[in-house]
C-alpha cells in the first residue's frame, strides 16, 4: 500500500495522539488513584403525633417541593457567614433535601392516623386538598462567628382546595436546630431533629387548617 500523502500525515498523527491520551485518561480514572473518601448521611426523622390534632375525613396530595439547585443538592451546605455558602468536604446526603422534606411530612401524616389518605401527587388518589411546598433554606448556619452551627430549614407551604385550586392558607416555617458540636455527624443529627420538629409543626397546621376550611365550607 502506498504511503500517505504529506497533507494527511499531520491529521493522522494528531488523531493517534488523541486516542492515546483518551486511553491513558481512562486508565487513570479506573485505576487505583487516590480519591477522597465520602460519607453518605441519611437522617431518619420520626414525628410523634399530637393528640390535639383533629381527625379529618378528607384526603391530601403532596406535590414535589420546589427549591433552588444549590439548596436541593446532595452536598451538605454550610453558611459560615451571612454572605458565604460552602459545602462540607467528604460528606453527602443520601437523598436530596426536597425528598427528605416530603418523606418526613408524608410519614408524619400517615403514621398519625388522623387522615384517611395522603399520598404524593400522581399516585392516583382523589385528593380534596393539595399541598405546595417551596424549600428556601436547608443549610448549617453559623449565627455567631466561632460559635456552633444550627441546622436551618425554611419552607413556605400553601394548602390548596383541589376543586377550585384556591389557596386555603399559607405559612412559612423556619426551624433552626443547634448542633452539639461542629463535627459533621453532630450537624447531621441536628438536621434529623430539625426535620422531625418541622414535620410535626407542618402536619398539625395542615390538619387544623384544612379542617377549619371544611367546617366553613359546609
Amino acid at each position: 500500500m502506498s504511503a500517505l500523502p504529506p497533507s494527511f500525515r499531520a491529521p493522522v498523527r494528531a488523531l493517534a495522539a488523541f486516542a492515546l491520551l483518551t486511553v491513558l485518561t481512562a486508565c487513570g480514572l479506573l485505576g487505583g488513584g487516590k480519591r477522597d473518601r465520602i460519607t453518605i448521611y441519611s437522617p431518619d426523622p420520626r414525628v410523634q403525633a399530637d393528640p390535639s390534632w383533629p381527625t379529618v375525613d378528607w384526603q391530601l396530595s403532596l406535590t414535589s417541593p420546589e427549591a433552588a439547585r444549590m439548596i436541593d443538592s446532595l452536598r451538605i451546605a454550610v453558611r459560615p457567614s451571612p454572605a458565604e455558602l460552602q459545602v462540607y468536604k467528604g460528606a453527602n446526603w443520601a437523598k436530596r433535601p426536597t425528598d427528605m422534606l416530603q418523606d418526613t411530612l408524608l410519614r408524619a401524616l400517615e403514621d398519625s392516623g388522623k387522615i384517611p389518605a395522603v399520598a404524593r401527587q400522581g399516585s392516583g388518589i382523589s385528593a380534596d386538598y393539595k399541598l405546595v411546598l417551596d424549600l428556601r433554606r436547608f443549610e448549617a448556619d453559623y449565627p455567631q462567628p466561632g460559635g456552633l452551627p444550627a441546622a436551618t430549614i425554611e419552607v413556605n407551604a400553601k394548602l390548596l382546595h383541589a376543586q377550585d385550586q384556591k389557596v386555603v392558607a399559607a405559612r412559612t416555617f423556619l426551624e433552626a436546630e443547634p448542633a452539639s458540636s461542629t463535627a459533621i455527624p453532630d450537624v447531621v443529627a441536628a438536621f434529623d431533629r430539625g426535620l422531625s420538629t418541622l414535620g410535626g409543626d407542618m402536619a398539625g397546621w395542615i390538619l387544623t387548617t384544612g379542617q377549619q376550611h371544611e367546617a366553613g365550607a359546609h
